[in-house]
């Protein structure tokens, strides 16, 4: 069996789940999460402990039971805590912004770019290096990280752009640092 699709989920106080056929929701804290399941995969839901189960050991039906499992614990911890991700802005003259619910950046281009929150996602700047993207929803705010951040990826020489606060950068060595 797959080792994440057989650990059961529980849920915490505050968060309500119901199950509609195929289609599972969680409230919780002001927020609402749906997802639709696979047809062949089984939620069983016991009070404050929900399970996943498959028909059988096809690959594809132990696949879809650790990745059913995955998306209902990411939607119950959203709902409860919410995710993060934090991105910091490195260079001279590099800055965000927030204005209202869009944060406008200052990435060395000829003109500011502009960012709206979208949807169920939160944008803070406590400083002019530094953004939050908050939200419950884990892949939209993955999602929201990873466009901030190619607005201008980290330069590989310098160090320059936005970058996830928990990436490591390994700064190469100009053409003039191998001459001895």
């Amino acid at each position: 069996m797959s080792r994440i699709g057989r650990m059961p989920i529980t849920i915490p106080a505050g968060v309500e789940v119901k199950q509609d056929g195929q289609t599972i929701t969680v409230t919780g804290k002001g927020f609402t999460l749906v997802q639709v399941v696979h047809p062949d995969i089984k939620v069983v839901i016991n009070g404050a402990v929900i399970t996943v189960e498959r028909p059988s050991d096809q690959k594809q039906h132990k696949a879809l039971h650790g990745l059913t499992r995955s998306l209902i614990n990411n939607m119950v911890v959203g709902v409860s805590e919410g995710f993060t991700k934090t991105l910091e802005i490195n260079g001279v003259g590099y800055k965000a912004i927030k204005d209202g619910k869009k944060i406008v950046f200052s990435l060395g281009y000829s003109h500011p770019i502009e960012v709206v929150e979208p949807e169920g996602i939160t944008l803070e700047v406590p400083a002019q290096n530094k953004i939050i993207v908050k939200g419950a929803d884990k892949q939209l705010v993955g999602e929201t990280a990873a466009k901030i951040r190619s607005l201008r990826l980290p330069d590989a020489y310098k160090g320059k752009g936005i970058k996830y606060s928990t990436e490591i950068l390994r700064i190469k060595e100009g053409k003039t640092g191998s001459k001895k």
